[in-house]
């Protein structure tokens, strides 16, 4: 596979999101604002891509029997360090996230990565892999969430546009979420498909 299709897999055929239903739990919790998916998804893809590096440069060290743990260790620093980041210089969206930030550890984005790809390949596919999936999943958040802010809120990125009275306050609340990602995943699904359908076309024109 080549490096461009290493690092732009993850944006659209394999979004972690949208397509592999990975992450469920944050994309649907802290989706309520783009702010959050922005801060959410740039946290997400720091631990990714500097999770792959480590465990692509240790792979052959790692004793297969324990080859998990260490993943999880390495994740959890990593995760540390970016909470206390956030902690440090943006206070209010540590406040946001909450327990979030702490849970990419166990985020089955992360973990898949280390285990299916980082593990098994060099340092340069896995940063690029890592970075991939990093925005992918980034991408996902901000249109989950940009469709709750505008629809249940009335703003973007904080800027009020919408009078409150016009507010479906649905798409701020859980109900809200599920009812999003499913239409986005499905129009994502459509999209795919046709993509597919019009390369098989071309390819039996073709022959």
């Amino acid at each position: 596979m080549s490096k461009v299709k290493i690092l732009t897999k993850g944006f659209f055929k394999e979004n972690p999101s949208l397509i592999l239903v990975l992450g469920m739990c944050p994309t649907l919790a802290v989706t309520t604002s783009v702010n959050n998916a922005i801060g959410m998804g740039a946290a997400t893809t720091f631990v990714l891509l500097m999770s792959n590096l480590i465990i692509s440069l240790l792979k052959n060290v790692i004793p297969d029997k324990v080859r998990i743990p260490c993943f999880i260790v390495i994740i959890a620093t990593f995760v540390s360090i970016v909470d206390l980041i956030i902690q440090g210089f943006v206070p209010a969206l540590s406040e946001s996230l909450g327990v979030f930030i702490p849970l990419i550890v166990v985020n089955c984005i992360v973990l898949g990565r280390a285990e299916a790809f980082a593990s098994k390949n060099g340092v340069i596919d896995s940063i690029l892999d890592g970075l991939g999936m990093g925005i992918g999943f980034t991408i996902s958040l901000i249109l989950v969430a940009a469709v709750r802010e505008i629809l249940g809120a009335g703003s973007f990125m904080g800027f009020q546009f919408i009078p409150s009275d016009y507010n479906i306050l649905i798409f701020v609340l859980a109900p809200g979420a599920f009812l999003v990602l499913g239409f986005i995943m499905a129009l994502m699904r459509h999209i795919i498909n046709r993509v597919t359908e019009k390369r098989k076309n071309k390819m039996c024109a073709a022959k």
